[in-house]
C-alpha cells in the first residue's frame, strides 16, 4: 500500500518513497514519502500560518478535537495494532494494547489542558511599594512543535508528544521514525478523522541523512520533542542553539537487589522489565546489582523465569521477537561476545536466527566487560555481583545515563536512602523500572534526556509563561 502525508489538510505523495519491511520475515508492508527539503519548509510553512487560529481556540473546542480523535484510535484498535506489530516486530497484544493506552493518554491530555491555568500575582506579597501591582501570570504555546518519534512505541510515543502539544495551542510537525512510519500515520489518521483544521498537524517522512539535520536547524521550528539515541540527542542539543527542547534518550537501568529482598518477587520483576518487548525500551533493565550472599539464589530464580520466555512470532505473542533489524541484533551480539571473552558465565545458550535473538543471561560480569556500561537494546541481561549497598550506588551513578533504578528490600529507610544518593529522574522501589502511568513524570538526567515528561509536565514544557502586569 502507498502511504502519504498529511501536509495543509490534503494527503500527499512525494516523487520518492521508501519501502518499509517487517522485521518478523521481510514482508512489505508499504511505502511512505521520501520528502525533499522543499516538501519540509511547505509543511513548517502551512503550519506557521495555521498558528493563529489554532492557538486562539478555547482550549475546550482544542479538547474537542483530542477526544474524537481518541474515539476513532479505541475503534480502530485492532486494525492500527496488527500493523503495529507487522512493522516493529512487537506482539500482538502488546500493539494493541500500545493503542489503547494511547486513547487514554490522548483522553487524559484534554481534560489536564483544561485543568493548566495561569494565576495572579501580587506584588504586595514582596515589597510594600509594589502593593497596588498585580501580574496576570498566563500559558501560551511554544508555536511550532518538531515532535520526533521513536521506533519502539510508534504510536503511543508519538501521541504523547502531540496530544499535550495541541492542547497548549501548538501546531505540530511530526516525523515518525521510518519503521514505524505507517504506525504513525494512521495515529495522525485518526486527528485527521477528528477534523483537525488543516496545518495544525503536518507530517515528515523521509530519511534522516537526508531531511533529519534540515528539520531540527529548520528556524521556523520553536521546540524539538524527541525520543531516540543519546547520541542524536546530543546532536539536537548543539543545532538547536537558543530553542528549548525535550529529549528522552538512552539508559542502562539498573536493578539493585539486597540481601534482605523478596528475591521471588525481585526475579520476577527483573525478568519482566529486562526482556519484555525484548528488552527494545529506554527504561529496560539492563544490569542487575546483588549483595554476593544472595547472588546464586537470585541467579537462580532468574534464570528460571528467563526459560519460561516464549520467543517467536508477534502473532503467537511470543515475549521474544526478532529485533528491529540485523544491525541491532549484531551489536548485541558483539556485546555478549565480549562478555564471554573476558569471563562472564553465560547461564542461557545463545542462539540467533538472523534478527531473533533468544534471551541472554550473564553472571558473574565485571566492570571491565562492555555489557556492564554499554546499552544493548535487546534481550540479554548481566548479573553483577556486589558487595555493599555503596558498591551498587557507586556503580549506577557511574553510568554516563541517568534514566532510573529499581531497588529490591524490605527496608523502606534503605530504601530510601539509596534512592536520594542515586543519580538518576526515577527509582523504583520494589518494582521493574518501567514508563508510566503516563500522567507521573518521566525524566532522565546525564545522558538520558533533558526536560520532564509525563501529560501534565509534557503540556508545562510545550507552553510558555506571559506576565502582563497592571498598576491599580
Amino acid at each position: 500500500m502507498k502511504y502519504t502525508n498529511l501536509l495543509n489538510g490534503e494527503w500527499k505523495g512525494s516523487e520518492k518513497a521508501i519501502k518499509i519491511y517487517s522485521p518478523i520475515n521481510g514482508e512489505e508492508l508499504g511505502t511512505v514519502p521520501s520528502m525533499t527539503r522543499e516538501e519540509v519548509d511547505y509543511a513548517m510553512e502551512t503550519a506557521k500560518i495555521a498558528l493563529n487560529d489554532w492557538k486562539n481556540l478555547a482550549v475546550i473546542e482544542r479538547a474537542n478535537y483530542l477526544y474524537k480523535a481518541a474515539e476513532i484510535l479505541e475503534r480502530d484498535k485492532e486494525i492500527i495494532g496488527e500493523i503495529l506489530a507487522k512493522e516493529v516486530s512487537k506482539g500482538i497484544k502488546a500493539a494493541i494494547n500500545e493503542v489503547t493506552r494511547t486513547v487514554e493518554l490522548i483522553r487524559y491530555t484534554a481534560e489536564e489542558g483544561m485543568r493548566t491555568v495561569g494565576e495572579i500575582v501580587e506584588g504586595g506579597s514582596f515589597e510594600v511599594v509594589s502593593k497596588k501591582k498585580i501580574a496576570l501570570v498566563r500559558k501560551e504555546p511554544m508555536g511550532l512543535v518538531l515532535a520526533i518519534a521513536p521506533f519502539n512505541y510508534p504510536v503511543n510515543l508519538s501521541a504523547s508528544k502531540i496530544a499535550p502539544a495541541l492542547i497548549g495551542g501548538n501546531v505540530v510537525i511530526f516525523k515518525p521514525p521510518t519503521q514505524g512510519s505507517i504506525s504513525g500515520l494512521l495515529l495522525v489518521k485518526a486527528f485527521y478523522e477528528a477534523g483537525i483544521p488543516k496545518g495544525v498537524i503536518n507530517t515528515v517522512t523521509g530519511k534522516g541523512s537526508e531531511i533529519g539535520d534540515y528539520l531540527i536547524a529548520h528556524p521556523m521550528v520553536d521546540f524539538i520533542n524527541f525520543t531516540g539515541s543519546t547520541p542524536v540527542g546530543k546532536k539536537i542539543g548543539e543545532v538547536a542553539g537558543m530553542r528549548p527542547i525535550m529529549l528522552e534518550l538512552g539508559g542502562k537501568d539498573g536493578a539493585i537487589v539486597m540481601d534482605d529482598a523478596d528475591l521471588e518477587k525481585a526475579a520476577k520483576d527483573i525478568v519482566s522489565g529486562a526482556f519484555s518487548y525484548s528488552g527494545q525500551r529506554c527504561t529496560a533493565i539492563k544490569r542487575v546489582l546483588v549483595m554476593e550472599n544472595v547472588a546464586d539464589k537470585l541467579s537462580e530464580l532468574i534464570t528460571e523465569e528467563v526459560k519460561k520466555l516464549k520467543v517467536g512470532d508477534p502473532f503467537d505473542n511470543a515475549d521474544i521477537t526478532p529485533l528491529i533489524d540485523n544491525r541491532a541484533a549484531d551489536f548485541i551480539e558483539g556485546l555478549i561476545t565480549d562478555a564471554k571473552e573476558k569471563g562472564a558465565k553465560a547461564l542461557t545458550k545463545y542462539k540467533r536466527e538472523k534478527n531473533l535473538l533468544w534471551p541472554v543471561l550473564f553472571d558473574h560480569v565485571t566492570l571491565d566487560m562492555r555489557i556492564a556500561w554499554e546499552e544493548p537494546f535487546g534481550p540479554v541481561l548481566p548479573l553483577i555481583r556486589i558487595k555493599s549497598m555503596e558498591e551498587a550506588i557507586e556503580i549506577c551513578n557511574g553510568s554516563e545515563f541517568g534514566l532510573q533504578t529499581s531497588v529490591f528490600t524490605r527496608d523502606i529507610i534503605k530504601a530510601f536512602h539509596i534512592a536520594e544518593k542515586l543519580e538518576v529522574g526515577t527509582v523504583q522501589i520494589n518494582n521493574k523500572t518501567q514508563r508510566g502511568p503516563d500522567n507521573f513524570p518521566f525524566l532522565g538526567i546525564k545522558g538520558s534526556g533533558v526536560g520532564v515528561q509525563g501529560i501534565k509536565y509534557s503540556i508545562q514544557s510545550m507552553t510558555k509563561v506571559k506576565s502582563i502586569v497592571i498598576d491599580l
